[in-house]
């Protein structure tokens, strides 16, 4: 089969490799439709997350047709059933999966070994990610083996196009728990820091949660304008100071809610000193992230405020103000998206047309052209905000 294949830094290459099979009683073999380019699998192109090896087939944003089933799958899945495949691989079985938290699975990482040592305790397996969450092939190819598939999986019913519903696997349930963790109350400012595929489904879902102001902070026109769309004042920091601003729209107070959707890669800027500073560090090896948008959170935040960050951090940051955090009564929450604790409602939400989150597809191409797409999405060339690749 045809898939999308890690080679090393800003080397993806469309590839011949082996297709899958079922190696384990709980597999399925799904049969790609549709598959997106995600915005944290730049930081694998980039090399910037630990632990890829060449040959790793990539992709973590996926759908399509059940086309072989284990025998402990087919009570849950049978052949021709239509499934999102969420990027979180999960048992079901676990302590956390039964307290919802699906993105710890206590199960599915098969280099539990290699996450033991650097997180401490290991999460989740991951798609097409990084051997730190299993290694294990992603989607962005023909064929995908879905392993302990009877609880990973989104049945979707037929007559919804993919694009409606192919956002499921990750960037909408990413922008909809960022949003949930704020408890977003109605009297809420919720600042919103990146304007890409996340932060776009984390507006709405701000908006949707019944927040009485959103703000998007960006400095692309295109990405301002589709956060405009969706019901957020936007502030372009090319062109004003973004505190400044926020206190502005807040009477002095700052935002309660907070949210980082941007993570490792912050922009830099020379208008920006901490961001050279960090870019700096980055390329000696003494820092893995750039963490510009949590100290400007941090400093803004009306105190008592929440800071919520669905935006992936890889591994050290530098000079976060945790004097500020401490003394300002900020609560921080974060990590992997609970996939599937989400997806029954927000598959609801869809079907009812509350909101169709296909608006935020800018392109759509063959898997062939997937490694120049990666060069385009990196590069926000053609007003790129979201790629679907098509197998």
């Amino acid at each position: 089969m045809r898939a999308l294949v890690w080679h090393g830094k800003e080397d993806i290459r469309c590839d011949t490799v082996t297709d899958p099979e079922i190696e384990q009683p709980r597999d399925a073999i799904v049969k790609v439709t549709s598959c997106a380019i995600c915005g944290s699998d730049l930081h694998l192109f980039h090399n910037f997350i630990p632990a890829m090896l060449p040959g790793d087939v990539m992709g973590h944003e996926m759908m399509g047709e059940v086309v072989e089933v284990g025998p402990e799958a087919r009570g849950k899945l049978k052949k021709g059933d239509r499934v999102v495949v969420p990027f979180t691989i999960i048992c079901g079985e676990c302590d956390q999966c039964k307290r919802g938290n699906f993105s710890v699975c206590q199960t599915t990482n098969r280099k539990k070994y290699l996450a033991d040592k650097v997180f401490g305790h290991a999460t989740a397996g991951l798609f097409g990610y990084t051997h730190l969450t299993g290694g294990y092939p992603g989607g962005q190819a023909e064929y995908l083996r879905v392993p302990f598939a009877d609880a990973t999986h989104i049945k979707v019913p037929d007559g919804i196009p993919d694009e409606k519903v192919l956002f499921l696997g990750d960037i909408f349930p990413t922008g909809w728990q960022a949003a949930v963790q704020c408890d977003i109350q109605p009297t809420d400012t919720v600042a919103i820091w990146g304007c890409g595929p996340v932060g776009q489904m984390a507006i709405r879902s701000a908006v949707l949660l019944g927040a009485k102001q959103v703000i998007a902070i960006d400095h692309l026109p295109e990405r301002l304008e589709m956060a405009e769309a969706g019901g957020a004042i936007t502030i372009n920091f090319d062109e004003e100071s973004v505190v400044e601003r926020l206190n502005e729209l807040t009477g002095g107070e700052g935002p309660e809610k907070c949210i980082d959707a941007v993570g490792m890669e912050a922009h830099v800027s020379p208008s920006m000193p901490d961001t050279v500073y960090d870019r700096a560090k980055q390329m000696l090896g003494a820092e893995s992230d750039r963490p510009h948008i949590l100290r400007e959170m941090i400093y803004v935040c009306r105190p008592a405020g929440v800071i919520s960050i669905p935006g992936v951090y890889g591994g050290l940051v530098d000079k976060i103000p945790m004097g500020q955090v401490m003394n300002k009564g900020l609560t921080i929450r974060t990590g992997q998206t609970h996939v599937n604790r989400w997806t029954d409602d927000l598959l609801r939400r869809i079907e009812e047309g509350q909101i169709d989150p296909s608006f935020v597809i800018t392109h759509t191409v063959s898997l062939d052209e997937g490694p120049e797409m990666y060069k385009v999405f990196r590069d926000k060339q053609d007003s790129c905000i979201k790629v679907v690749l098509k197998p």
